[in-house]
């Protein structure tokens, strides 16, 4: 008989579930190596029931590996031999077609016992910045791109298989560090299970099965309540990526159809897969179409198999974002990352107050820097740029956001202990935030030096971009403006951001982060908003009477009142 629990019960239950995950996050940020995880938080932490549903996920996950995650690990959990499962085991895979759409991101899965059964399995997903191959994006196919991990035991038992790790380690650059995130994987995954069995125990519960089932149903009624409430019918957008380089631009054809409380997303007419290395993977199209929606019905309902039941996508095979094997995927964001602004585009109609313009996040901005040091021993890391965030109709844009991937920024600090390089500046970009009643956030400036003294390393340095708004800045929403867009310069000059960057000592590098887009009339917003703007640094005096048509005082930056109103009303007409 199934088990039924009161709302006070089940909201100490789910609490706790929560708690379990984000104590497995945690062990994370003690334990990993590399800065791409401690400090920017690429990585995702969840689990599910014994039917690979996913029942709750880390509090901070990634957007992009969580959706990936909830249809992957189901998939994975669903090809295992529940009877040649055993207690200790652990699974490893990088699959990008089976998970989060390029080889970089390698989960770590185990199984969870409780009275000699399985009651769940716990994953996580790390961005390993290193995973052999080219980081570039001009890839031609997967098999340039790294080592590619299809589901195997780095665990039997509980005995480590110390072929699987050496097969690792030769063949990435940093095994140190690869080796040891691997490792932190591992120990997040023992953390979940034992926190599982744990309230197993002290709950009196057999297994997870009853908790589940309430928990997913539960949030499926309220993510089908919410959509409820948009009018029923076809949101439609044609969006526009641009190629990197020379390369020819990539066109989006999305409809989102609103049937009472169903949604099909569904991508017919997008441009065919491509042969350089930004080609996304059906999981990582529908995570980041799945946030869109999610974040802009509800935010608050929990994320779970409940909450995407709702929510179906169809893409053609081998389009660009449903691409076929062996296509090169290693650069997937700087197609993927736009699908939640083309989401919001297309549902700007029915829910205007509930999307943001276009971010300078979007995509995110990686750089992959490696060489050797002056004494040859390898180095490697990789860091997250954020962009200006995009306006909404209650605030401003905040600056340098990662969004929609959801990362961190990096510290100066951490990035020159772990390489050579010299951060000499790292600062907002004034005027870069699209005009709008409501501004987008600012860009970000940030420059490197490659040394040339007795810390120099040897030469070549190598550097990867895998970015984008180069060509086209992110758009505003409702009379808003465009944002600015995104540069990279070597010693002065602009660089094709498609192939790999080489430094030498002495090289500097500086990267422009693009600024969002504004929401609404640039004209409607507050003429000391304006004023608090140009005092804080982010709006020029000229752009102030530009783009907002309000007139100051050079001197004491006081609005003119009766000529700034004049001068908007003929704007305006």
């Amino acid at each position: 008989m199934r088990e039924k629990f009161d709302p006070i019960t089940l909201e100490i239950l789910w609490r706790r579930l929560i708690s379990i995950v984000d104590e497995a996050d945690a062990s994370v940020a003690r334990t990993a190596f590399s800065s791409l995880l401690r400090d920017a938080h690429d990585y995702t932490c969840m689990f599910t029931d014994s039917q690979g549903r996913e029942l709750v996920q880390g509090t901070l996950c990634t957007p992009g590996m969580a959706g990936a995650m909830a249809l992957g690990v189901k998939k994975i959990i669903h090809s295992l031999s529940r009877a040649e499962c055993k207690p200790g085991d652990v699974i490893i895979v990088n699959d990008p077609w089976l998970l989060a759409g390029h080889l970089n991101d390698v989960c770590v899965l185990s199984p969870i016992f409780y009275k000699e059964r399985i009651v769940a399995f716990t994953a996580c997903v790390f961005h390993h910045s290193d995973i052999g191959g080219r980081v570039a994006s001009d890839n031609r196919e997967v098999y340039e791109e790294g080592l590619f991990i299809p589901p195997l035991k780095l665990y039997d038992a509980g005995v480590l298989n110390e072929a699987v790790l050496n097969l690792i380690r030769w063949n990435v650059r940093t095994p140190g560090q690869v080796i040891g995130d691997i490792r932190s994987q591992v120990a997040s995954n023992h953390v979940c299970a034992e926190k599982v069995v744990e309230m197993l125990s002290d709950e009196g519960l057999d297994d997870l099965e009853d908790l589940a089932e309430e928990i997913i149903c539960r949030t499926e009624t309220s993510m089908r309540r919410v959509i409820k409430k948009i009018p029923n019918g076809q949101y439609c957008y044609k969006g526009l990526i641009e190629g990197a380089g020379k390369r020819e631009d990539i066109h989006i054809n999305l409809a989102v159809n609103v049937m009472n409380s169903d949604i099909l997303v569904d991508f017919d007419g997008t441009s065919l897969q491509v042969n350089w290395g930004v080609n996304v993977v059906y999981n990582f199209t529908y995570a980041y179409v799945f946030m869109a929606l999610k974040s802009s019905f509800d935010p608050d309902i929990p994320i779970n198999e409940g909450s995407t039941r709702p929510i179906q996508m169809v893409a053609p095979d081998g389009c660009v974002v449903n691409c076929s094997f062996p296509a090169a995927v290693a650069a997937r964001m700087q197609v993927g990352h736009f699908m939640t602004e083309m989401v919001f585009r297309a549902l700007s109609p029915a829910v205007p107050d509930r999307i943001i313009a276009g971010s300078g996040g979007t995509p995110a901005q990686t750089n992959i820097f490696y060489g050797r040091d002056r004494n040859g021993k390898p180095w490697h890391t990789m860091i997250i740029r954020g962009g200006g965030m995009g306006a909404s109709s209650s605030m401003d844009g905040h600056h340098c956001a990662i969004f929609p991937a959801n990362g961190a920024n990096t510290p100066v600090e951490i990035l020159e202990s772990d390489t050579p390089l010299i951060v000499e500046e790292r600062s907002l970009l004034p005027d870069s935030g699209g005009p709008g009643e409501k501004r987008g956030g600012l860009g970000r400036k940030m420059v490197i030096r490659v040394p040339d003294d007795k810390l120099a390393p040897l030469y070549p340095v190598t550097i990867a971009v895998q970015a984008g708004r180069f060509r086209y800045p992110p758009e505003g929403l409702f009379e808003g403006g465009y944002g600015s867009k995104a540069l990279f310069l070597r010693n002065g000059e602009p660089v094709d951001s498609s192939g790999l960057t080489f430094a030498e000592p002495g090289d500097s590098v500086e990267f422009h982060s693009a600024g969002g887009g504004g929401y609404g009339s640039p004209f409607e917003r507050d003429p000391e908003e304006v004023v608090k703007d140009v005092r804080n640094g982010y709006v020029s005096l000229e752009k102030a009477y530009e783009d907002y048509g309000v007139i100051m005082m050079p001197n004491s930056l006081e609005v003119n009142e009766a000529a700034t109103t004049a001068y908007r009303e003929q704007r305006r007409s």
